[in-house]
């Protein structure tokens, strides 16, 4: 099953996931991703968009994740400038809107804020995505020795 970051390749995470001790406690019930506005938000695995629209002045997106189970995990993704429609089939890669230039609560630096859920419980999204897409490093080339060079 092919999975991706909802915004750019590796993105910064500003706020990591922080469960509350109770259903209504503080935390934090997702993952803030560095991303300035303008910035593709993309759907992170296959699924079928639930909601798309306006939620206390925020774009909202949610998307049920195929073959996860009864219910289906649910990822959402917010402010969005929504381009998709509630029953919208997507694949692992597809734009699900942009980020909006309002909205956001990170303060210092604008942001996605990306959301698991199961049924009514969050989750933490990151464990979504497979080790080597979290942990991918810059490639290194390294020396060749005692190859002949081609003339």
């Amino acid at each position: 099953m092919g999975r991706t970051w909802p915004v750019g390749v590796r993105p910064r995470v500003l706020r990591g996931w922080e469960p509350p001790p109770t259903v209504y406690g503080r935390g934090h019930r997702g993952v803030d991703l560095a991303a300035p506005p303008g910035t593709p938000v993309r759907a992170v695995a296959a699924g079928r968009v639930s909601f798309a629209g306006r939620v206390a002045g925020k774009g909202v997106v949610a998307v049920e994740l195929a073959g996860t189970g009864d219910p289906p995990l649910r990822t959402t993704y917010e402010p969005v400038r929504v381009s998709v429609t509630k029953g919208d089939r997507v694949g692992a890669g597809t734009v699900l809107g942009t980020v909006e230039p309002t909205g956001s609560h990170c303060a210092a630096d604008p942001c996605l804020h990306w959301g698991l859920l199961s049924g009514d419980t969050y989750l933490d999204p990151l464990a979504l995505l497979p080790p080597w897409l979290l942990h991918r490093g810059p490639s290194r080339l390294l020396p060749v020795l005692d190859l002949p060079v081609p003339e």
